[in-house]
């Protein structure tokens, strides 16, 4: 089995769910730093466009989205679970939450403290189609406090009831709301906000202790070498419920319904219900087939 290869960048809280679950199953894997912002050359010839972070990487195979991340380690790595007593589906279904608990923490955090490099919310906005301005984020900040007040209100009452989100057992669940809350963290002007959360903090100490698994470091180059001389896995044929009459060898286009507006495009491969994977050719990396979920993703014929 080849090695688990995380592209990330140390102040992502998405790539900071991985990296807890990788300490979650003990496992060994290579970290690639990329930059906070573009261009990310490495990351481009692997992806062939999608830049969101994080990106694992297993050969010539890249992952995207971590919901998809996480059932492939999931898969290759089952013990412990990730989706203890059947709670599989409800652990997905819970990512809408995730997300708006995410923004809700980071532009908390980005209003406290200058903790953005130069060019960051400019990329940020083009990633998100938006014209987004730290005076335009400045302006949302008290209903955002009252909104985030509420939703740590809710998981801290929920905490006080279970030792993790879904029971006694740590799942996705715990990760996918791990990784907002922790940003509060980041900087002492924010940690204060968790101060009435006991349940909460009680948990996160429970989640950090699982720490990162067994990392060492890798250049974005040296990922890009290994994906050249890999062979891709080969595709398990396109879905025959397919609804939209997409075929073995079409050429798709696949961007992400509301963050990052970067298209993918390749040869389709195979498909399911839940997952959908392109071949493509790169100069730098070869042949490549990048691995994306359905859910909030858009794929048309190219």
């Amino acid at each position: 089995m080849s090695e688990l290869i995380l592209h990330h960048y140390w102040e992502s809280p998405y790539a900071e769910k991985i990296r807890r679950m990788m300490g979650m199953k003990g496992l060994a894997w290579r970290s690639v730093v990329i930059p906070m912002v573009m261009p990310k050359p490495d990351l481009t010839a692997l992806t062939g466009g999608y830049r969101k972070t994080p990106v694992l990487q297993i050969g010539a195979d890249i992952f995207c989205d971590t919901d998809l991340i996480a059932r492939t380690i999931d898969r290759l790595h089952p013990n412990p679970t990730l989706f203890p007593e059947g709670t599989a589906s409800l652990a997905l279904m819970l990512g809408p939450w995730q997300q708006e608990l995410f923004w809700l923490c980071v532009r908390t955090v980005g209003v406290s403290a200058p903790v953005f490099p130069p060019g960051f919310v400019e990329d940020r906005a083009i990633m998100l189609d938006v014209a987004l301005t730290m005076e335009k984020v400045m302006a949302d900040i008290e209903p955002q406090r009252e909104q985030l007040r509420a939703k740590l209100d809710l998981l801290d009452s929920h905490l006080a009831r279970h030792l993790f989100v879904l029971g006694s057992q740590p799942s996705l669940a715990d990760l996918s709301f791990f990784h907002p809350v922790n940003t509060l963290k980041m900087i002492p002007q924010t940690v204060e906000r968790l101060d009435p959360y006991s349940h909460i903090k009680a948990w996160l100490e429970r989640i950090e202790a699982f720490g990162y698994g067994k990392m060492s470091d890798m250049t974005g180059g040296e990922a890009v070498s290994v994906a050249r001389v890999a062979t891709p896995a080969s595709g398990q044929g396109v879905d025959p419920h397919e609804p939209n009459d997409l075929r073995l060898g079409d050429r798709v286009s696949i961007v992400h319904e509301s963050f990052g507006n970067d298209p993918v495009t390749g040869e389709l491969v195979a498909s399911s219900v839940h997952d959908i994977s392109i071949r493509r050719e790169d100069d730098m990396a070869g042949e490549v087939v990048v691995h994306f979920p359905r859910e909030h993703y858009k794929v048309r014929k190219a």
